[in-house]
């Protein structure tokens, strides 16, 4: 198993990159949030490693930072959710904002990835909702998580405030983003009206 690779970017492509170690060329398949990170040919790099073998391919995945990588082998879960399909939802969403993402229950959010519909994003919210906690990276998307899952009342009001905001014309991740601040910042005697004032104020810094 080749858990991880140092050496030199030798070139890049639209979805992959070559990474030389010593004279050997690792050809790695990648999201373009690691390639952006990988820097320009010649560049010392280091990136995690997933490698699949089946009977007729071996494929190495490479990742920027380690959160990636546990967020592909548990998108990987998923049924419908392949290699390709979770490096294609990793390219458009960094870890916190995937958490966030599934924490809000953001079927929009999910579909902006290539070979995400309605139907496969559904499904990765239901099934990864209760193991999202593991992955969260921030203090803000675990609390966004831990709230929706403890504090039933304070959901409630959260999520009034959310669809509020969402209706004024804000994407719902952004919405719940801000109105879980705002929640943590009144406690939880707040209503919606002072969520949906704190949500929007979060919202215009």
């Amino acid at each position: 198993m080749i858990a991880k690779l140092s050496g030199l970017l030798d070139s890049t492509g639209l979805d992959w990159a070559i990474i030389d170690v010593n004279g050997v060329g690792y050809l790695i398949s990648a999201s373009t949030r690691t390639l952006r990170r990988l820097g320009s040919n010649g560049s010392a790099v280091s990136v995690h490693t997933e490698m699949w073998v089946s009977e007729d391919k071996m494929a190495l995945y490479g990742f920027a930072d380690i959160n990636e990588r546990d967020w592909f082998r548990l998108l990987t879960t998923v049924q419908g959710v392949g290699a390709r399909v979770a490096l294609n939802i990793l390219s458009v969403l960094a870890p916190d904002r995937l958490t966030s993402a599934i924490a809000a229950q953001d079927k929009t959010t999910l579909c902006e990835a290539d070979g995400v519909g309605p139907k496969l994003a559904a499904r990765i919210l239901n099934e990864l909702k209760d193991k999202v906690a593991t992955l969260a990276t921030s203090p803000v998307a675990a609390t966004q998580v831990q709230s929706t899952a403890a504090q039933p009342a304070v959901s409630t009001a959260v999520g009034d405030a959310v669809s509020a905001l969402v209706n004024l014309g804000y994407k719902r991740i952004e919405a719940f983003t801000a109105v879980n601040k705002a929640a943590q910042s009144l406690g939880g005697e707040a209503d919606v009206s002072a969520l949906i004032r704190a949500g929007l104020k979060e919202l215009s810094q």
